[in-house]
């Protein structure tokens, strides 16, 4: 996963509607709404979650490495990667949040990392 926190996500930028992303992939495999009321499209490789309004909340994408610039982080180094340079990290439902990056994922369940719009922290936070 190419990752410019908060901005693009393998260059696609976290501001792109819902159009934008069937637009430049075609139609989802599937699509479905969570239980937080995101509407999710579904590509296979990766998921894009709206809300009602359009706007993107998250994508969930495989990444056997996360790229920031010029450094590359194997999956199975996130967490300590992270853990070591994020001191604002947290644990939420047993995934570790990472405000600096713009992260959430399961250390114990490679290798899908989800990249956040900026207001989607806070919401992480607030959940018990």
């Amino acid at each position: 996963m190419h990752l410019q926190p908060y901005e693009s996500v393998n260059g696609v930028p976290l501001t792109a509607t819902r159009g934008d992303i069937i637009s430049a992939h075609g139609q989802p495999r599937s699509e479905s709404r969570n239980n937080v009321g995101l509407t999710a499209l579904d590509y296979g490789d990766a998921v894009y979650r709206f809300q009602d309004s359009g706007r993107l909340e998250e994508v969930t994408a495989r990444a056997e490495a996360l790229h920031l610039g010029t450094v590359a982080v194997p999956f199975r180094d996130l967490a300590a990667f992270v853990q070591s340079s994020d001191d604002r990290a947290f644990d939420r439902s047993g995934f570790l949040v990472s405000p600096r990056y713009g992260i959430a994922f399961v250390p114990g369940e490679p290798c899908w990392v989800t990249a956040l719009a900026r207001h989607c922290v806070q919401e992480w936070m607030a959940m018990g």
